[in-house]
């Protein structure tokens, strides 16, 4: 079993309204609270960073999942959205949806067409991130799959 390690440096100066800064191998940024929650709105905040990690994790497991089958890819684009709710005044992640947009070439069979529906369907059930939300935050799909010129 391999084990893999990440690691990330927090630093926060103050109280609710400060601006903080995060710093990992590979992502260094400054970190407040959004301004849809009264917040200065400086720099990424937690709600973009887990909609990100669960957005990154759903279109790269998608792409290896459609390169191992062998579906030929034109184009794989993706819009997400995260939905959290406040009520008296407890904050909850409540939905993400990601928009996967699948073009395949003109030369594809209706066979590859179906299948990359399955593995857009399989990928969000196979990545890790969506694991590990599981059961906390609804992960919806709406997938788009097309056939180019």
């Amino acid at each position: 079993m391999a084990l893999h390690s990440f690691f990330l440096k927090a630093d926060w100066p103050g109280g609710r309204n400060s601006v903080g800064e995060i710093e990992a191998s590979n992502l260094k940024t400054e970190v407040s609270i959004p301004p849809e929650m009264d917040g200065p709105g400086i720099g990424t905040n937690p709600d973009e960073m887990l909609l990100g990690a669960a957005a990154t994790c759903y279109i790269i497991t998608l792409a290896a999942m459609l390169e191992r089958a062998s579906i030929p890819v034109s184009s794989l684009s993706m819009e997400s959205e995260g939905i959290v709710e406040v009520e008296q005044g407890v904050i909850t992640y409540k939905t993400i949806i990601h928009r996967p947009r699948i073009i395949l070439p003109q030369a594809c069979e209706q066979k590859q067409i179906n299948m990359a529906g399955k593995l857009a369907e399989k990928a969000e059930k196979s990545c890790m991130i969506s694991r590990a939300l599981a059961g906390n935050v609804e992960i919806k799909l709406k997938t788009d799959i097309s056939v180019g010129k």
